[in-house]
């Protein structure tokens, strides 16, 4: 049961960290329209490829810190700077970028789609902080232990879900992308308001420990 809980609570974190309109997801659906479907679910296994290894760095950095207490107060506050400065950015200087198309080469075999996945999931560091948070905030409410099968089934439950959104949008991107997601200004503000969320969670746990 406990196994069960924590595949869920890994499948649901990496939900909200990956459900807004990304890098990650918009290419995958992008790459979906373009060379079909098998070569978008291709580049999303890459993707959570990454993901998957970030999950596990995030949850050793996580086990960590939980033996040195001293240390999460600092990147307490340094995690509320840059979600701040993030948060910033996807509403303030996001939404004057101009949104035409830009032409890029991208790679179109299967293979080279694989690895398009990582190279993109391994450039977007924002996964790490953002679980070795999440991890730290489950396990001080006890409902994880930093056991191995604890960790590789949060890692299953995490890739798990991060593949679902991709799917979501490898498969049903043309239904919705007339929504307005699709304006480049409304996924930043989408972006950047999660992002505040989370800030303001910080802001409140810092608060709280003065």
């Amino acid at each position: 049961m406990e196994i069960t809980i924590i595949f869920l609570l890994g499948f649901l974190i990496a939900l909200v960290g990956v459900i807004p309109p990304g890098l990650l997801n918009i290419t995958a659906a992008k790459i979906s329209l373009k060379d079909g479907h098998v070569r978008g679910l291709v580049f999303s296994a890459g993707a959570c490829l990454i993901i998957g290894i970030q999950t596990l760095i995030a949850a050793l950095f996580a086990r960590y810190l939980s033996n040195h207490p001293e240390v999460i107060s600092i990147l307490k506050r340094v995690a509320f700077v840059i979600f701040v400065l993030i948060t910033i950015y996807f509403l303030l200087l996001a939404k004057k970028t101009s949104n035409k198309p830009k032409k890029e080469r991208e790679p179109r075999n299967k293979k080279s789609r694989f690895f398009f996945g990582m190279l993109l999931s391994a450039l977007n560091v924002f996964p790490i902080p953002y679980q070795a948070y999440m991890v730290i905030t489950i396990a001080s409410l006890g409902w994880f232990s930093f056991a191995a099968i604890n960790i590789y089934t949060y890692i299953a439950g995490a890739v798990t879900g991060s593949f679902v959104v991709f799917y979501v949008y490898v498969f049903f991107f043309e239904k919705i992308k007339s929504n307005k997601l699709k304006s480049q200004k409304n996924m930043s503000k989408l972006i950047g308001l999660v992002t505040g969320l989370i800030a303001l969670v910080t802001l409140i746990n810092i608060i709280r420990e003065i």
